[in-house]
């Protein structure tokens, strides 16, 4: 709820009709003969002529106070948020396998395909990603229980050999070993399989891709899986995590990738006989680096100093998008450019300083001032470029905005060349787009500002103070200790902005803030907090939640197209960013029961009866389910997340 602001005065309170009816008096008194006074009149119509200029000057006058009230914020250092960029991650694809390392250079350019209605939407990469060759070296196999067993030589003779035990076992592994880590790579896995693995869905086979970090198993992203679930020979495309890293293991060291046997899917069968292989090979043929929706603007110059303080200069290119390199303007001397660094505010500068204050919104470079102490000497604030001295910026990126968030597969142009690199793709839609903020959004936003004062006391000013640090963020809950053992801790909880799939389905990965995100908001309210205070800023936990139900369609209802919809209903209520009862997020804490799930089927159009559910409680990241229950507690700080819901529909009775 807003604060409750003082009424700003009416200046003038007069309108259009109250002036031509003052000035009609006075014509009756000051001129008598005058005696028509229709509006068919010509001195009438002059009457009310002045009037409607008179009424527009009321009310640009009554717009004064606003105008003082912008005024004021702007003395208090209030100034309007940028645009944030949309973050992506593009994947670069190779033409072929290269004996080299391929290096695609930080600051690249990918764009969408220009239109003749749309500009093309730019990105740039944050930083430079090698694709190293790869190749396979170690294939080990072990049971749940048992030891590790070198498949080396079945391997040189061409030998059949079995991936896992007969039947395999959730928890038997496959475990391949590359020549190094392949951090950030995409690479193939070339693999001669037999149909012996049978009783398997081949889309969905109940195995997990996993690369290893130096301290645990990281999930892989299947891209493609030509084997079928090491039922046939193929190629099966994994990307691997930017944190794989080389490791010892059974005293063998390599780049180790594992496949796992995992629990099937609800109605989805397992092997009924183990995978057999008798070839194996291994290499890359891509990668995935990150990526911002931004330009890149090198040496830029701004103009010549002037030798005298306060000087502000305008960029050309705005706004000036936040992160990436940081923001330095070079100051020409006698021992060549120098850098000038970026601060918040000029409060803690001397006079030897050589620091700049910058406006992202507006693109303006301050430089320090010099204010007049009482004493009547200037105090300087930083110091002051020489009278004459070139001004330049390096580097800086503009863009940002809502225009970033592009759907998945819309970067496919190669605006910065790269030697055979053949393509490159957003294989997931591009988050974190935000416009930046209004006069209005900063109206509301001033009385906040004045009474946190930049510092962290209470929860609502830490929950403030975040959201400056990170405009992308959605959702943030300030979480202030509760035990006596605990005091002087804050815990802060951050959900990042996502964007559902066509099913409604957010991907649990993109709740997950981003590491340089949490960094950003802890560096920002580490200047900010109490000296003893400790912030610990992290993802809430999420409960995922499945739920099981039978429907039964009305009449001349499509049950194929009911069950697509309810899935998707139930996608939207259970949804930690816009679900929940009041299309908020989940509350947190909030508990999940079945009434609320019959009572959310019941409402789709085409449903005649809801005639069972079940809910589960899920586990998002290893994907195992709980017993069915009517009511899940969460905790108070967590957050509901749907988890694979399954609903079946019957025609009507």
């Amino acid at each position: 709820m807003a604060e409750a602001m003082l009424p700003a005065p009416n200046l003038d309170d007069r309108r259009f009709q109250d002036l031509v009816d003052d000035a009609k008096r006075r014509v009756q008194n000051t001129c008598p003969e005058w005696s028509d006074h229709n509006v068919s009149d010509p001195g009438v119509t002059l009457i009310e002529t002045f009037a409607f200029m008179v009424d527009q000057l009321s009310y640009r006058l009554n717009r004064v106070p606003d105008r003082l009230y912008i005024t004021f914020l702007d003395l208090l250092g209030v100034r309007l948020h940028p645009p944030t960029a949309a973050a992506a991650h593009l994947t670069y694809w190779l033409s072929a396998p290269q004996p080299e390392p391929v290096t695609i250079p930080e600051l690249a350019e990918a764009a969408t395909v220009r239109t003749d209605t749309e500009e093309a939407v730019v990105f740039v990469t944050s930083r430079a990603l090698t694709i190293s060759p790869r190749s396979l070296v170690h294939v080990v196999t072990q049971a749940v229980d048992g030891d590790p067993v070198d498949r080396a030589e079945p391997l040189r003779t061409g030998d059949r050999f079995a991936c896992f035990t007969s039947p395999p076992l959730p928890g038997d592994v496959l475990l391949l070993g590359l020549d190094d880590a392949a951090p950030s790579c995409v690479v193939v896995l070339r693999i001669d399989s037999d149909v012996q693995g049978v009783g398997v869905d081949p889309r969905n086979p109940p195995l997990a891709w996993e690369a290893w970090t130096g301290t645990d198993w990281a999930p892989c992203e299947v891209d493609s899986d030509g084997t079928g679930g090491l039922n046939r020979a193929g190629d099966l495309v994994l990307h691997v995590p930017a944190t794989h890293s080389a490791s010892v293991i059974d005293h063998r060291r390599a780049g180790w990738l594992r496949c796992r046997v995992i629990e099937p899917d609800e109605g989805y069968p397992t092997y009924s006989a183990s995978p057999t292989i008798s070839a194996a090979s291994a290499f890359t043929i891509g990668g995935t680096v990150p990526a911002t929706h931004s330009e890149t603007v090198l040496d830029e110059v701004v103009g010549l100093s002037e030798g005298v303080p306060g000087q502000v200069f305008v960029l050309q290119r705005v706004p000036v998008v936040a992160g990436g390199p940081p923001f330095v303007v070079d100051v020409a001397g006698g021992a060549g450019w120098e850098p000038w660094t970026e601060v918040d505010s000029f409060a803690g500068s001397g006079p030897e300083d050589h620091v700049v204050r910058l406006d992202r919104t507006r693109g303006e470079i301050h430089f320090p001032p010099a204010v007049r102490q009482p004493d009547g000497t200037l105090r300087h604030y930083g110091a002051v470029p020489p009278k004459g001295a070139p001004l330049r910026v390096p580097v800086y990126r503009t863009g940002g905005g809502v225009d970033g968030n592009v759907a998945a597969g819309a970067v496919s142009v190669l605006r910065t060349s790269v030697a055979t690199v053949d393509r490159v793709e957003n294989r997931r839609p591009a988050l974190g787009g935000v416009a930046g903020e209004t006069v209005a959004e900063a109206r509301e936003r001033g009385p906040l500002a004045l009474r946190t004062r930049d510092r962290a006391i209470t929860a609502e000013d830490y929950e403030q103070l975040a959201r400056r640090a990170a405009p992308g963020i959605t959702r943030v809950r300030c979480v202030p200790a509760s035990a006596p053992e605990d005091a002087g801790g804050v815990r802060l909880l951050v959900v990042p902005a996502a964007v559902p799939d066509e099913d409604a389905q957010l991907r649990f990965e993109d709740l997950i803030p981003s590491p340089i995100s949490l960094a950003a908001i802890a560096e920002y309210l580490d200047e900010r907090r109490p000296v003893g205070a400790r912030v610990l800023v992290e993802p809430p936990f999420y409960q995922g939640v499945t739920v099981v139900a039978r429907l039964t369609a009305r009449a001349r209802s499509d049950a194929t197209l009911l069950e697509r919809e309810a899935v998707r209903a139930l996608n939207r209520y259970f949804d930690p960013l816009t679900g929940g009862p009041d299309g908020e997020g989940w509350p947190f804490g909030r508990p999940v029961q079945a009434g609320e799930v019959f009572a959310v089927l019941q409402a789709l159009t085409g449903t005649e009866i809801v005639e069972d559910v079940k809910i589960f409680g899920a586990d998002p990241i290893t994907g195992r389910r709980g017993d069915p229950v009517q009511r899940i507690d969460l905790d108070p700080h967590a957050l509901a997340f749907s988890f694979r819901h399954q609903v079946r529909v019957s025609g009507s009775r």
